[in-house]
Parts: structure tokens; sequence; C-alpha cells
């Protein structure tokens, strides 16, 4: 009951950065009052005219092996983080990426490939701290969102870990076993 308790205030407490952080920090504010991000991290997208002539037309082919072990290919857009080519895409992965990518949680928690994890880039001790709160943590897990599409991911496979820590499934149990 304790563990249960203890999990069930660790979501809300994600829920509840997540709504602080999209009502302080919006990309176009973060510079606004001289305070760069004031602490808080969000991931940032980029945008076609961003990505060049090359980037915006070259498709990158990433494959995501769901929890049920089907394995969902698509081509993402070099820069895309790989939050946004999941949602983009429609991927059936349930519960993925609760904060939109504003770093409050780690419902978009994949795991890589050791040779793949070694060539991404460095990670942030944000990303760490989310990480923290996830189930089926791994030495080769990372959270979609601070993950962006290059090329050299090409025919990259990630495993979606089979639990999931996403407040809104429990608080959804929650209110039909009070029915």
């Amino acid at each position: 009951m304790a563990q249960y308790v203890s999990s069930l205030l660790r979501l809300q407490l994600c829920a509840y950065r997540a709504r602080v952080t999209s009502r302080l920090l919006q990309p176009s504010q973060a510079l606004v009052n001289g305070h760069p991000g004031r602490g808080f991290s969000y991931t940032h997208r980029l945008q076609d005219d961003e990505l060049g002539s090359t980037g915006a037309t070259a498709g990158v082919t990433v494959h995501f092996i769901n929890r049920d072990g089907d394995k969902l290919s698509v081509t993402a857009k070099e820069g895309e983080s790989l939050l946004d080519v999941v949602v983009k895409q429609n991927l059936n992965i349930d519960g993925f990426g609760a904060c939109e990518g504003t770093l409050a949680c780690s419902t978009c928690h994949l795991i890589f490939e050791d040779e793949a994890f070694r060539k991404l880039d460095p990670i942030t001790e944000e990303e760490l701290d989310m990480l923290d709160l996830a189930y089926g943590l791994t030495d080769t897990s990372r959270l979609g969102c601070q993950v962006h599409v290059k090329k050299w991911m090409e025919g990259l496979t990630v495993q979606v870990p089979l639990e999931l820590s996403d407040i809104r499934r429990e608080l959804e149990v929650e209110k039909q076993s009070k029915q």
C-alpha cells in the first residue's frame, strides 16, 4: 500500500510539473526577463525552415517495438524528437508523451540498443531526474522527447518498455473503482 501511495504521489508531482512548466515556460517567453529557462527545460522543436533543404526532404526510417511486441516502422524528419515522431505518425503506443515534451514525466521512455545508445547526445541532469521515475529503467534508457533524429539513425530500432508510469491511467482506474 505504501508503495502504491508513493508511486501515486510521484506521478502527481510529474503531472503538476508538466502543468507548471507548460504555463511558465513558453519558448517565446524563455528569455523575456533575461532568465533563460529559470531551471526548467523544454524540447526545442525544429521548424521546417530550420532544417534546411536537405533535412526537410530526407527521411530516416525508425522502428519502434511497442508493448505488445509489434514493430511499428515510420519515416521521420531529421531533427524531430522521437516523441514528435510518435505523435505526428499517430503510432499506437499507449500513454506516450503525457507532458508533451516538457521534460516533466517519463512516459516517452525508450530503450536503445547498446551501439545506438553510445552515439546519442549526452544526457542532461533533468532527463536523468525524470528517468528515475520510469518503470523498466535500463542502462540504455532515454526519453524520446530528448533524442532527436539524425541521419546515422537510419534503421534504428527502439523498444518501448513493458510498463508505464502514467498518472492518467492510475487516476482513471481509481475513478472506475469508486463507481
